[in-house]
């Protein structure tokens, strides 16, 4: 990790600086792109909080070992997808296979669009999403999403991004 200085202390770089920009109402087609999974128990499609920071911690350790993270970590993509209430499965982005991982692929076409709000409101950011690829004549097969900030970040910068990528029906 990269350390940043200030006049008071030295602290490293949890979150790098996002761009909304970047991300907002962007066509991604993806053809296998690789990723590794991971999955945590849910209630109501609330995660329990160590259980995700472990699992995270675990996934970027066997990316980093295995040289198979981007050098530049705006590059780097954690998707959240909850296939049930009781579960959420995690994506990470690799450059290839990461041993001793479920490595998976991606492929299709995908819309994002860059909201910021509580997670509590990820829900009604799905609607507006699906709303608004309805009216371009689109419909939405699927939804991820990646967290620009952990909690701890979010809180440090007053903003809560997340990036909702709707996965396009043929």
């Amino acid at each position: 990790m990269r350390q940043i200085q200030n006049a008071k202390k030295v602290t490293e770089e949890c979150c790098p600086t996002f761009y909304p920009e970047k991300w907002e109402n962007k066509t991604l087609n993806w053809n296998r792109k690789k990723f590794i999974k991971a999955s945590v128990p849910t209630l109501f499609h609330i995660p329990l909080p160590p259980m995700i920071g472990k699992r995270v911690t675990k996934m970027m350790n066997l990316a980093e070992v295995a040289n198979k993270l981007a050098e530049n970590k705006e590059e780097i993509l954690l998707l959240f997808r909850d296939p049930t209430a009781f579960k959420t499965e995690m994506y990470l982005s690799v450059s290839d296979i990461v041993p001793d991982a479920q490595n998976i692929t991606l492929s299709g076409t995908f819309k994002s669009r860059v909201f910021d709000g509580p997670f509590k409101d990820t829900p009604k950011f799905m609607k507006q999403l699906e709303a608004d690829l309805a009216e371009e004549g689109k419909e939405v097969k699927d939804f991820y999403v990646h967290y620009a900030y952990c909690p701890k970040c979010a809180k440090e910068r007053g903003q809560n991004y997340m990036v909702l990528f709707g996965e396009l029906a043929t």
